[in-house]
């Protein structure tokens, strides 16, 4: 699954499944949650608290770029970077 954005030790993947609404991975440390796109809510899995905060603060601010990279992924084309937190 290609990453798309890590800051913070968090990783943020993403890959077409069209089983589920457009979505995200967070990985961070042993845990890992499907992130929706539309709502930014956990859908499954779990996040310690304050790294699901960090993901939150980064899903405001490139909700445009993930819409687009869910787009490319969903035509299998290559996904783009999309910066981290500062």
């Amino acid at each position: 699954m290609p990453t798309i954005s890590d800051f913070y030790g968090i990783y943020i993947q993403m890959y077409f499944d069209d089983k589920h609404r457009p979505h995200f991975h967070a990985i961070y440390a042993e845990n890992q949650a499907l992130i929706d796109i539309a709502t930014g809510k956990i859908v499954s899995g779990s996040l310690p608290p304050r790294a699901y905060r960090l993901v939150r603060q980064w899903w405001k601010i490139h909700q445009t770029e993930l819409k687009a990279n869910w787009e490319r992924a969903r035509k299998r084309e290559k996904l783009q970077r999309i910066p981290g937190l500062e």
